[in-house]
């Protein structure tokens, strides 16, 4: 979804949580076809690693190739650590209960570390124009599209926090 195209939708709080659930039905309903069938134990990282090929594909010519967006503000998410993960649960346990409780869990658990040192760069606290942002809220700022999450900026920095530092819903 539109959490995994753009660096400054990769935010602390949605794209941690949707972006990881959403992503293992695939390569989940792929590993369970190619062990049914063929007892094929890497399934999962077969399918992350065709996803992501159509991924760059994708973010190559219609991000940059149309429109100039640079590849460092449009580049997919790293899923090889938790498709090799879940690979692993399967072929070590044979139980597809198990691959999915504790392979599904592993699954969204490495997601942010293995994302974090493509992140951690675009998070760099960084003064502009007198305001404190990051470099992926400025990189949203200055590349405008439309949809843009300026939304989800305003009620960051407006009064609907609570005390706990946490927007309120």
């Amino acid at each position: 979804g539109d959490w995994d195209f753009w660096s400054d939708w990769k935010d602390r709080r949605l794209w941690v949580t949707v972006t990881p659930i959403v992503l293992v039905t695939f390569p989940a309903a792929i590993q369970a076809w190619a062990w049914e069938r063929f007892r094929n134990p890497w399934g999962a990282t077969v399918a992350v690693l065709a996803l992501l090929f159509g991924e760059w594909v994708n973010r190559y010519f219609n991000f940059w190739g149309w429109t100039y967006f640079p590849i460092n503000f449009v580049f997919p998410v790293v899923l090889v650590p938790g498709a090799i993960l879940l690979d692993t649960f399967l072929m070590l346990s044979g139980s597809y209960l198990f691959t999915a409780i504790v392979g599904g869990m592993a699954w969204g658990l490495v997601f942010y570390p293995g994302n974090w040192p493509i992140i951690a760069p675009l998070h760099v606290p960084v003064e502009y124009n007198g305001m404190l942002m990051s470099i992926a809220d400025i990189q949203g700022y200055n590349y405008v599209r439309t949809g843009t999450p300026e939304y989800i900026r305003m009620v960051e920095k407006g009064t609907l926090r609570t005390f706990g530092k946490d927007v309120a819903p």
